[in-house]
């Protein structure tokens, strides 16, 4: 599959053995957008599921035959990372539990609303269309997609754009905030051509004094200057028949931008030292986080330079501007992550993916890299362990259960306690009081200060 294509139809697998029930459910979902499959039986359901399958099953506890608990265990054995959502009695808490430690993704109780049903079913499709798509990724770190990220049409022409120009002898400038990956798109343009057999060279204008400005980028001659013992190779013949990348070139200094312009108009340079020209052979790639045309304008940047750097020009979108790609980026950051951590790939709650589509990102996909970071870190300390501790009591259980959906709540209600405890149908006193209880404070989510102190 192209992930930069649109994904197969996902869908609700639904085993309910009461015929009226099963059609009610169906027919709320339906309404809701969501594609079902509506089964009568554990058995049937069995026969429809796939390894790897775009699909969340709904199902009853109570069935004939094979029943919900023994249907979970199946699907988990099928497929680890499926998302099963399983139907409840009313109060029955112990039996929630041992659902949620048996791997469920989460459960409902009779009787619910056919709007809390979608938005659960919805949320864990969530979870495992990010979850496949950064799978697949992951598998093939070879193909562009798996570099640029997003199943966005920003991103999918972005894609078309780098790989159509990745053997063209052109310079490219590459504009976007903070944060965007411009490295990442240079590093593409280099990885997807002829060049790729030769140096990619990456430079942070910001980053280079004045003074060792030629030693860097033309390279020296022993006895250039006092400390020179030795020849040195600049950057400009290290990437030769490569990629050279010249990150933040809106701070390069006037003066420099003069010695830059001459290289790239004469496509020749000498070594510090030296009076032997020696031509240039790689393409120059240049990152700017800045309006380069504005700021030449302003008389702060060169025109003529700016004009030799943009013969070609792309703009990276802001993470904001494509808030659809955050789940799948999410994921395979936490995949990335996880491996290095060494710990194991799951599957991110599509509540979560859900609370990070809802944020602005001024970082961009470098913050959101940091948040993925951090996600791992909290699931390597251990919180709320205790959930899925077979030797913690089973008050012990409950509890750190019951936090976890807490949390849950209060991070779906942008830490707004009222609108938790609403959506989970307790009075805003006794979910205070719960909190207290479980420990449950605003290092564990962001609570909304409007809405009082727990």
């Amino acid at each position: 599959m192209n992930p930069s294509s649109s994904p197969p139809e996902s869908r609700v697998v639904i085993v309910e053995d009461d015929p009226e029930v099963r059609h009610g459910i169906a027919q709320a979902l339906d309404l809701a957008g969501l594609q079902v499959s509506p089964v009568p039986s554990a058995e049937e359901a069995l026969r429809l599921v796939e390894p790897g399958m775009r699909a969340v099953v709904v199902t009853d506890i109570r069935l004939p035959g094979i029943d919900g608990m023994s249907l979970l265990a199946r699907l988990k054995s099928l497929d680890s990372a499926l998302p099963v959502i399983v139907i409840t009695g009313h109060g029955d808490v112990q039996t929630a539990v041992e659902a949620m430690r048996a791997g469920a993704a989460d459960f409902i109780e009779k009787p619910f609303s056919s709007e809390r049903l979608a938005q659960i079913a919805r949320q864990a499709l969530l979870t495992r269309g990010a979850y496949l798509d950064a799978l697949h990724l992951d598998d093939a770190p070879q193909r562009i997609e798996a570099r640029i990220v997003g199943r966005s049409r920003a991103m999918s022409e972005l894609r078309h754009k780098l790989l159509a120009l990745a053997d063209v002898d052109a310079n490219v400038l590459i504009f976007g905030e903070t944060g965007t990956g411009k490295e990442s798109a240079a590093r593409s343009l280099h990885a997807f051509g002829a060049r790729a057999r030769h140096e990619f060279v990456a430079l942070n204008c910001a980053g280079l004094p004045e003074s060792l400005f030629d030693s860097e980028i033309f390279g020296h001659e022993p006895g250039a200057f006092t400390g020179a013992a030795s020849r040195r190779i600049g950057k400009i013949e290290y990437a030769a028949g490569g990629t050279l990348f010249l990150d933040e070139i809106e701070t390069m200094p006037m003066l420099l931008q003069a010695k830059l312009l001459r290289v790239l108009q004469e496509r020749s340079f000498e070594r510090l030292g030296s009076n032997q020209s020696r031509p240039m052979q790689c393409r120059i790639v240049a990152g700017t986080k800045v309006d380069l045309r504005r700021l030449s304008a302003q008389g702060a940047f060169r025109e003529d330079l700016y004009y030799r750097l943009a013969v070609v020009e792309l703009r990276l979108p802001p993470l904001r501007e494509r808030l659809e790609d955050v789940p799948l980026l999410f994921q395979k950051f936490v995949f990335d992550s996880a491996k290095a951590a060494g710990v194991p790939l799951r599957p991110v709650p599509g509540a979560y993916l859900a609370d990070l589509m809802g944020r602005e990102w001024p970082g961009n996909v470098r913050e959101l890299r940091n948040a993925a970071e951090r996600f791992v870190l909290g699931m390597v300390s251990g919180q709320d362990a205790a959930a899925d501790d077979p030797g913690a009591s089973f008050e012990q259980r409950v509890n750190a259960f019951e936090r976890q959906l807490i949390v849950r709540a209060l991070q779906r209600a942008g830490g707004r306690v009222s609108v938790a405890a609403a959506a989970m149908g307790l009075a805003r006193k006794t979910l205070y009081d719960k909190m207290r209880k479980l420990h449950v404070t605003r290092s564990d989510v962001a609570l909304d200060e409007s809405d009082g102190a727990a």
